[in-house]
């Protein structure tokens, strides 16, 4: 839309302007505009196309000259070697791109995941799209946190208040306002009735109509779109950029040797160059960063089923060395829910059970078994139903049936109690018409309603226990009403006091019958008392004690009071190795060396602020550690920053601390942090499966040729066969340990040091032992065969089957580090497909006669299958041995 001065015209001139109206636009209008205006996006993000893929295959240098080569070689004459060649270096470009491929789509559905939403009215209705479908014409809603989603005219400004750095580079944020200004040359920063794209909504509530979006808007030209998800690489790509540079480096050296001794030793030269480029495209690591991207981004999508949305591909490294959590409270570890759990009614102190707004509970006095309710418990919640206006739901979402409330929690608790009762807001409401009300104050501290019973009027109260119960002459006990003196008063407060000792929210019930709406809140009756708290959620206590075997730290912080916090916290299982509760106070008197001290004995902060939260990071990163902190407010975006991961909440989360974190709760909950670990540890250990393997493999192929080159004797491989080991075993083996089960013990294990990375010395023994163990079983097998009388050919197909089947038993022992391969050795059935494939596919080489020109086989017999197999299958014992001694330490550290 062609830039006008919005801020100049009146509401309803931008209302005609843009003909739209104060109900916003239809669903068809909508639809309509985002045709012809297109999609709301700063800068459209490239997408990759699958033939950019496909060519970025062939811009591996080794890969072309190979090619090359093997075009030379035909012309001289070797079709057949020559079009086999071709035909294994055109399937592993076609495995790089399936792979690359399937990489590219994970990422893009995590720009899609990630893309922000907007709050829009159409046809009156209030709905969330996402961003990108905003069209001019839209009439938006603006909440505190909120990030504008494009330029509009303010309709309505409720003490809103936007923060504009990242447009007009003014810090402090602009109070807006809805009146028309008249100055024409107004600078941006001092439209005060607009809002534009990029700017946060810091304080108040409003309404605007879209202007303009897109490339339209004045953020348009910063080329920066906030759904954009940070491709670039991770520190462990980094790493392996460097670890396969010099791999590469030193394994070109070798290829060249070997091939300057063949030269010397008069082979061919076309011959040699061929073997030659074929060796360094097998042994050269080229694809290790590759991998390492595909594998975060499988991760990504696997810790997205969990309820985990991940924006940066690092942090998936980065959460598996996590060693902090510090989580907020109130939804996250809590249920937000909340519930009643003690009940005192006609003398009885009852247990109510369940947890959240689901009414699934029994009544039980004194914790025992199971009992109806009472005559005076069911007057008592009938009249806490019918003092209250809250309404229990009851609904479906893609996660199935679900219950939730309309209305103030507080009386939700109530309204979920009595359901568990078998008495429903709507009879109760039917049976007994509300026909007066006296609303909750702040300085009353009840809420008193009348009814209509038995042709009567009938007060209903319920509020403060000391106020409720200062009203009350009467007490409604199992024997029916009797008078209530200082003493049953004081009884009843301390009842009160001991449920506020347990963290609960107390509120007292009381009735009258026969009154007068002037009457009604004196010379009451009284009949109960509720408990009432925001329940812990049942799956954060089994992710706190997953933690605690992890090595993991869990802290809690809220801005709760002391005792609800440590009452939430015990009940959780926080509060081990006496663990200290601190309050916001407590810790403003700490010096910050004081507190980097004691950091690691307190477990809760209570009546805390965000700003404290930074601090909190502050102090347990110079302790070593690596942080991750959940925040949802505004206010957090600084300490979420700051973490080594910040979590934002999905659900009740603002869009600035959205951005600011490099994960998301879809569902808020603590126990998704600890499953998004448990991924990134996953992710990790396969990453470091698959590099052990493949390097491992590298070193025995490199090994077995350089061997036989300085020892005079023939080439063991033909640079066929070094291709399709190449293919066969660092392919889809190799590929199959890259999505490999976690081990069970993973979360058993302490987090790993980030800075150790993942070449530790248990890891780099294992590789370079099982490549020497290959090398010298080939080499002593090559050459035991050519003197044993058998000719050159079957001593090569010999070797041949020897290096893949050792690999293939490398694939099940490189399954882990530590345990040993006949733990569950068969629990990857894609690894176990993988192999059975290529074993079919090697027997099919050796014994099918027209593959035999092509691959230098020849039909084994029996008798050295045997040999091949006995020996191949000694890498078992030798990797086993070796794992033996690094559980205990041989080798340094476990990792």
């Amino acid at each position: 839309m062609q830039t006008k001065l919005w801020h100049t015209q009146t509401i309803d001139e931008a209302f005609t302007q843009l003909n739209s109206q104060p109900i916003g636009l239809s669903a068809a209008e909508a639809e309509t505009r985002l045709q012809e205006y297109g999609l709301n996006e700063l800068v459209a993000a490239h997408r990759v196309s699958p033939w950019e893929i496909l060519l970025e295959q062939f811009k591996n240098v080794l890969i072309l000259i190979l090619l090359g080569a093997t075009a030379i070689s035909l012309f001289l004459g070797h079709g057949v070697e020559s079009i086999v060649i071709a035909v294994i270096v055109l399937f592993a470009v076609g495995l790089g791109f399936v792979q690359e491929y399937r990489a590219e789509r994970a990422i893009e559905a995590l720009r899609q995941m990630a893309a922000p939403t907007a709050t829009v009215l159409r046809n009156g209705v209030e709905i969330k799209i996402p961003a990108k479908e905003l069209v001019p014409g839209d009439v938006i809603i603006l909440h505190t946190g909120d990030r504008v989603p494009a330029d509009a005219r303010l309709l309505e400004s409720i003490n809103l208040q936007v923060e504009e750095a990242a447009l007009t580079g003014e810090s402090v944020p602009v109070e807006k306002h809805v009146r028309a200004l008249g100055d024409e040359d107004l600078s941006v920063g001092d439209r005060k009735n607009m809002v534009y794209a990029g700017t946060a909504v810091t304080y108040g509530r409003g309404l605007a109509l879209v202007a303009a979006t897109a490339m339209q808007t004045e953020f348009g030209k910063i080329a920066q779109l906030l759904q954009t998800v940070e491709t670039g690489k991770t520190p462990l790509q980094q790493n392996l950029d460097k670890v396969g540079s010099v791999l590469a480096r030193a394994a070109l050296v070798v290829v060249a040797i070997i091939v300057a001794v063949g030269l010397f030793r008069g082979q061919p030269f076309i011959e040699m160059l061929i073997f030659g480029i074929a060796l360094a495209v097998a042994v050269v690591p080229e694809a290790l960063p590759a991998v390492v991207t595909i594998s975060l981004a499988i991760g990504v999508q696997k810790m997205v089923k969990r309820n985990a949305l991940i924006r940066r591909l690092p942090a998936v490294e980065t959460l598996g060395s996590t060693s902090v959590i510090c989580s907020d409270k109130t939804g996250t570890l809590t249920k937000d829910e909340m519930t009643v759990r003690r009940i005192f009614s006609g003398g009885q102190m009852f247990k109510v059970s369940g947890a959240g707004y689901a009414p699934e509970g029994v009544f039980s006095v004194d914790g025992g078994t199971a009992v109806p309710p009472t005559e005076a418990l069911n007057l008592m919640l009938t009249a806490a139903t019918l003092a209250s206006d809250t309404h229990l739901i009851n609904g479906e979402n893609d996660s199935g049936n679900f219950w939730d409330i309309k209305g103030d929690p507080t009386e939700g608790a109530l309204i979920v109690a009595a359901a568990k009762a078998g008495l429903q807001k709507e009879a109760l409401d039917a049976d007994f018409p509300r026909m007066h009300e006296i609303p909750f104050t702040s300085e009353t501290k009840r809420m008193t309603t009348l009814h209509t019973v038995n042709d009567g009027l009938t007060a209903y109260a319920k509020g403060a226990p000391e106020v409720i119960i200062d009203s009350c002459d009467f007490v409604l006990t199992d024997n029916g009403v009797g008078p209530l003196d200082a003493a049953g008063k004081t009884y009843i407060l301390e009842q009160a006091e001991v449920m506020a000792g347990e963290a609960l929210r107390v509120l007292a019930i009381s009735t009258k019958t026969n009154t007068t709406l002037e009457h009604s809140e004196t010379s009451m009756t009284f009949l109960g008392l509720a408990g009432m708290i925001d329940p812990p959620r049942l799956e954060a206590k089994a992710a706190i004690a997953l933690c605690t075997d992890a090595g993991i730290r869990p802290v809690m912080i809220t801005g709760d009071h002391p005792v609800t916090a440590q009452a939430v916290a015990r009940e959780l299982g926080l509060l081990y190795n006496g663990g200290r509760v601190v309050t916001g106070a407590e810790l403003e008197d700490m010096s910050d060396e004081q507190f980097q001290r004691e950091v690691e004995n307190i477990s809760v902060y209570a009546r805390v602020s965000p700003a404290h939260k930074l601090r909190v990071v502050t102090a347990w990163q110079e302790r070593g550690h690596i942080v991750a902190m959940t925040g949802d407010g505004v206010n957090d975006a600084p300490a979420l920053k700051k973490a080594d991961i910040g979590i934002a909440m999905g659900i009740t989360g603002t869009d600035v601390t959205k951005e600011a974190a490099a994960m998301t709760l879809t569902d808020d909950n603590f126990a998704s942090i600890v499953a998004a670990v448990e991924e990134g540890r996953g992710v990790f250990g396969n990453i470091k499966k698959y590099l052990m393997y493949l390097i491992s493999s590298n070193i025995g192929e490199i090994g077995l040729m350089a061997g036989s080159a300085l020892m005079g004797l023939p080439l063991p491989l033909t640079a066929v066969q070094i291709l399709y080991v190449n293919l066969a075993t660092d392919g889809l083996p190799a590929l199959a340990l890259s999505v490999d089960p976690p081990e069970k013990d993973l979360m058993k294990r302490k987090p790993r040091d980030p800075r150790t990375g993942i070449f530790t010395r248990p890891v780099v023994t294992l590789m370079v032992l099982g490549g020497l163990w290959s090398t010298m079983i080939n080499l002593g097998l090559f050459t035991w065969a050519l003197n044993s009388g058998r000719g050159q050919e079957e001593a090569m197909t010999m070797t041949f089957v020897s290096l893949v089947l050792i690999q293939f038993f490398k694939a099940y022992n490189f399954r882990s580090d530590r345990h040993s391969v006949l733990n569950k050795p068969f629990e990857n059935k894609w690894l176990n497909l993988a192999v059975g494939w290529e074993m079919v596919l090697l027997v099919l080489i050796i014994y099918v006669p027209f593959l035999h020109e092509a691959f230098s086989t020849y039909a084994l017999p029996l008798m050295d299958w045997l040999i091949v197999i006995v020996l191949s299958v000694t890498i078992v014992p030798v990797l086993e041995i070796a794992k033996w001694f690094e559980r205990r330490g041989w080798f340094g550290v476990v990792d």
